[in-house]
């Protein structure tokens, strides 16, 4: 894939996903689970995450990448409000907080890439794709937890066994 087609790809699955995270949905389903798993398996695939001329320091900045990464998606998760309905259905929505978080997220990548060139090494445009797939995938899986954390809720005319 060329440059701009993978930088399109990205932007275009993070305004999805963005649009998504802000309104109200179930947490159970697993689509945030699935686009990010294959935007992990195209960063992956794509190769050239790490330039053979400076292998350890490329690969000490894909691990810094992959853990900024992971934590920027477990930010955003905690400015994700989670609760449970009447029925005992567990949902999220992100707010104007997980939107700021999405933004900073996209300015830290940036600087990131930035930082890359400044140190010489030659830039993968899949790690772009591995980047959105960690961080999508931490966030999905952050939520879920936080949810399933919720206390459960009695459904009306249902007796519970004691």
């Amino acid at each position: 894939m060329e440059t701009t087609q993978i930088v399109a790809l990205a932007l275009a699955v993070v305004a999805f996903v963005i649009y998504r995270q802000m309104r109200p949905r179930p947490v159970a389903r697993p689509v945030g689970l699935i686009i990010a798993a294959v935007m992990v398996l195209a960063g992956l695939g794509g190769g050239g995450l790490v330039d053979p001329r400076h292998t350890a320091l490329s690969l000490a900045v894909l691990v810094a990448e992959l853990l900024v990464a992971a934590g920027l998606g477990v930010l955003r998760a905690m400015t994700t409000r989670v609760w449970r309905d009447q029925h005992g259905v567990a949902w999220s929505q992100g707010g104007v907080a997980t939107l700021i978080a999405w933004v900073g997220s996209v300015a830290v990548r940036v600087a990131m890439i930035a930082l890359t060139s400044l140190l010489g090494l030659a830039s993968s445009q899949t790690s772009v794709l591995l980047f959105v797939g960690v961080t999508l995938g931490v966030q999905f899986l952050v939520v879920a937890r936080r949810a399933s954390a919720l206390p459960t809720v009695p459904v009306p005319g249902v007796q519970t066994a004691r």
